[in-house]
Parts: C-alpha cells; sequence; structure tokens
C-alpha cells in the first residue's frame, strides 16, 4: 500500500502543509480552492484516478500497463478521457505478472506505460494513437 500511496500521499501532505498556511495568514477561501486543487491532484496520482485495474490473466483486448504515481500514465490516462473504459487497465505494482510482462518487452525494466494490443507491444506509445485504437475496436 504504501507504494501505490507514495506519491499522491506526499502531493496529498504538501496541500494540507500549504492549504493550512495560507488559512493561518488570514485566507480561508484561497486556502479551501488550493485544498481542493491538491486533493484533486492526488486523487490523479492515486490509483481512483485510473479506470478499475484487474490482473494480467483476466486482461484482453486492449491492455494498458501502469503504476500510480507515473506522470507518463496519467498523461495517456488523460488522453483517454471517455475510451479508457475500454482498455484493460493493470497495475504492475499489484501484479507480478504483469510486471513481468514489461519488463520482457521493454530490455528488463518497468517501464509505464506499456500498451498491449492484438499482440503487439508499445512501450510509453503516443497517447493519440491508442486512443484512435480504442475508438476503432
Amino acid at each position: 500500500m504504501v507504494k501505490s500511496w507514495g506519491v499522491p500521499g506526499a502531493v496529498l501532505l504538501f496541500g494540507v502543509f500549504v492549504t493550512a498556511t495560507t488559512f493561518s495568514g488570514g485566507s480561508p477561501v484561497v486556502a479551501v480552492v488550493e485544498g481542493l486543487l491538491f486533493l484533486g491532484l492526488a486523487i490523479l496520482l492515486s490509483p481512483l484516478g485510473f479506470p478499475r485495474s484487474g490482473s494480467a490473466r483476466e486482461a484482453g483486448g486492449v491492455v494498458v500497463y501502469w503504476r500510480p504515481g507515473c506522470p507518463y500514465c496519467l498523461r495517456l490516462r488523460l488522453a483517454l478521457l471517455g475510451v479508457a473504459e475500454r482498455a484493460s487497465w493493470v497495475n504492475i505494482w499489484r501484479d507480478p505478472e504483469a510486471a513481468a510482462a514489461v519488463r520482457a518487452v521493454a530490455d528488463g525494466n518497468e517501464t509505464v506505460p506499456t500498451v498491449v494490443i492484438a499482440g503487439d507491444a508499445m512501450v510509453n506509445p503516443p497517447p493519440g494513437e491508442i486512443r484512435r485504437r480504442l475508438r476503432t475496436g
């Protein structure tokens, strides 16, 4: 669990600090806005900002291997708004088989996002290409 919430937890903790500092400085409205922005960012970086993750064994069709806190995964997720649910999302920190599958196609590294479509693996692919494939297939 620590691995999954490391970056989002740090963002949220920093947000609490900034919000408390702003609030104690006498600006409660700005503090609330800052707090909400940091909360939203923490959610986007956490597993909550992604479609429900399955396992590598259950995945089919378009498979997106990802991990929480990965800015490239977040970029892909945001680019796929509206079609992301058509893919199977697999968190490599929760599924050792998924991590092994990524290492097999990424020269031994756990580089994410790695997307597999019809057996064709792409490491950190252009989001537009994945969006196009999800729309058509």
